[in-house]
């Protein structure tokens, strides 16, 4: 799927994605009434409470005034006997990559796509009586935040850096100073949506029985997670036979000391290995495309073949992503591209790659289909990271 930057969305306020970007994407919050007109919410909170009691789902609860401390933060799986004994007000439950389990939510990941798609992350879904909130915090990655059933009040406060305080001795990294800034305090009700930049605090109470709220966050790797990922994927293809070497060396005014042309010998080293940029593409599709929970890709119960793919093809059926799968691609030229998948990169033609790393359902006439893109299809098919639409065991 692909957006006329210059037109219009409802989502977004009747702005469009480019105005949006330009004045508001990792500068300023934006409220937006009505974002979804008629909202309704996606699943119910008995089925949210159910998705935190199942083994690999990472679901926490927050409680105010907890069993055994104050602003209590506890992980799941979660049984029935957790949530009978919970209160009327005063705690939240938080699932995280509802989209990875609940197709109706998935869906609302397209809508996001005027942001690149290897950027979101995934869907996390909070369940609050009144009163419960998890503290007025910050996010170090862009957020919008959707009102699904009943209503919120929204705060927000001016943007902090890494430096700010929390509060010692609690669970939570809840800031210890927070002020509403002038105008930034709304209640959401369904189909209401809230945008928030990254570090920017905020803090959300609910005021209803039966409050919901979706959040689409967007993957933020730090500096420090991405230059170690990258320095063990070059490293592994640098030879061992290149080494720090010194044919220009002196004798040193003292043998112990570290001068400055050893220094910039080493930084030499260093920064002609890792500016590579075939090899930072490869990387980075790589590291994007990685699956928050790689045990949720199953393969299927059958094997499907490159010719018995082509037949189910002309027979009209048609292929899906599986939820939870990442898929983007980096173009060569203009008829050959990467396909990154899943944390794997494939080379192939740019119009499959295309294919495969959009939104729509791939079928015979979508997809440039011979042998070879064939076996490409079903190999990501037998990993988990594609399926038939009509089969049962997807």
């Amino acid at each position: 799927m692909t957006y006329d930057a210059t037109a219009p969305l409802t989502l977004l306020g009747n702005r469009s994605p480019a105005e949006f970007l330009s004045e508001y994407w990792q500068k300023k919050p934006l409220l937006i009434r009505g974002a979804y007109p008629d909202f309704q919410a996606p699943l119910s909170p008995d089925e949210l409470a159910g998705l935190a009691c199942e083994d690999g789902i990472e679901a926490r609860l927050v409680e105010q005034f907890g069993p055994d401390k104050t602003w209590q933060l506890s992980h799941g799986p979660f049984d029935e006997d957790t949530f009978s004994r919970l209160g009327e007000r005063d705690w939240s439950l938080l699932v995280q990559a509802v989209d990875h389990y609940v197709p109706d939510v998935a869906e609302l990941m397209a809508d996001f796509r005027f942001i690149p798609a290897w950027r979101l992350d995934d869907i996390m879904i909070s369940y609050a009586p009144p009163g419960g909130n998890v503290g007025p915090h910050v996010d170090n990655y862009d957020v919008f935040l959707l009102q699904a059933s009943g209503t919120r009040r929204w705060q927000l406060g001016e943007f902090c850096d890494e430096n700010a305080p929390v509060i010692q001795g609690i669970d939570l990294k809840m800031l210890e100073h927070f002020e509403v800034s002038a105008g930034q305090d709304w209640v959401l009700e369904p189909g209401d949506m809230l945008y928030l930049p990254p570090r920017l605090a905020h803090h959300g109470v609910s005021e209803s029985s039966d409050c919901m709220t979706i959040s689409v966050g967007f993957r933020a790797p730090s500096a420090d997670e991405m230059i170690t990922s990258y320095a063990d994927f070059r490293g592994e293809q640098l030879s061992e036979e290149q080494r720090y070497g010194d044919a220009d060396l002196t004798a040193p005014s003292h043998s112990g000391e570290i001068d400055e042309q050893a220094l910039a010998r080493a930084r030499e080293i260093i920064l002609t290995a890792l500016d590579e940029p075939s090899t930072l593409a490869a990387w980075f599709g790589r590291y994007m495309t990685q699956a928050r929970y790689p045990d949720q890709l199953a393969e299927p119960e059958t094997t499907t073949t490159a010719d018995t793919l082509l037949n189910r093809l002309e027979q009209g059926e048609e292929i899906e992503r599986s939820l939870g799968s990442r898929f983007a691609f980096h173009g060569l030229d203009s008829t050959r591209a990467t396909l990154f998948a899943d944390g794997d990169a494939i080379e192939c033609d740019r119009t499959l790659a295309e294919a495969v790393a959009s939104t729509d359902p791939l079928t015979q006439d979508l997809v440039p289909m011979d042998h070879g893109a064939a076996e490409l299809l079903a190999a990501l098919i037998n990993r988990g990271s594609l399926h038939w639409l009509d089969d049962d065991d997807a």
